[in-house]
């Protein structure tokens, strides 16, 4: 771990998100030792749609543990990641839309902005977010959609966040989507271990290597690295770390 830390800063990385999956115990416990090592490390809390089916008639009590874990979490800045997942379709469509609401509603309670998993759902994903009104603002997490969905989410005021797909060759419409979002509303990730960039498909994903999607977006974009990384890391620090 020490060593994806310092590979992470090497690369010029100021500021990283890691994931909690909403009541892991062996997931919450890492936490600590991680801020320790890394300060510019914060996290997000949530019940992913993957898992929804889990608290099936038990909604309220899976908000209390997320709303539970953010209190006692310093690290926490965000509710997380959440959404719906129709294309691998683990959970029953209609415990996820409603978990997913009520997560939303917890967010808005809580002040606090969403990262957000859709795919193949794209209208109920829109139309659950627009219940939190204004107030909601948030990410659509490792984006693959098309052009029309992120308008959609521009009109929420959302961001909308690219992984390593966008570097990979059968992906031209996807960077044509990303060089079309406003550099205030963008950010990149890797969505670790998965979806590693050109040149390290296939491997361990890892923070350092979100330079490639960087990179890639720079390309698209017609600007450079540099320029777009302070813009990306404005942005990150906006909307999580206010």
């Amino acid at each position: 771990m020490d060593a994806v830390i310092e590979r992470a800063r090497a690369a010029g990385l100021t500021h990283a998100m890691c994931i909690l999956e909403g009541g892991n115990a062996q997931e919450e416990a890492r936490v600590s030792p991680l801020v320790a090592r890394w300060s510019g490390l914060c996290t997000a809390v949530g019940v992913h749609p993957h898992i929804a089916g889990r608290f099936a008639g038990r909604v309220a009590e899976a908000v209390g543990t997320v709303r539970d874990q953010i209190a006692r979490t310093p690290s926490a800045r965000a509710v997380g990641e959440i959404g719906l997942d129709y294309h691998y379709d683990i959970a029953p469509r209609d415990v996820q839309r409603e978990l997913f609401a009520a997560q939303v509603q917890l967010a808005c309670d809580l002040d606090l902005p969403v990262v957000v998993h859709t795919r193949e759902a794209d209208d109920d994903t829109i139309a659950i977010l627009q219940t939190g009104g204004a107030k909601l603002r948030g990410v659509l997490h490792c984006f693959t959609g098309d052009a029309a969905m992120a308008r959609r989410a521009l009109d929420l005021n959302f961001h909308v966040s690219f992984a390593g797909i966008v570097t990979f060759p059968r992906a031209p419409e996807l960077r044509e989507t990303a060089g079309m979002i406003p550099s205030d509303r963008l950010l990149v990730e890797t969505d670790a271990p998965y979806l590693a960039p050109v040149p390290y498909r296939g491997k361990r994903n890892e923070p350092a290597w979100v330079m490639h999607v960087l990179d890639t977006l720079a390309d698209v974009r017609g600007v450079t690295s540099a320029e777009l990384g302070r813009e990306v890391a404005e942005n990150f620090v906006r909307l999580f770390c206010p």
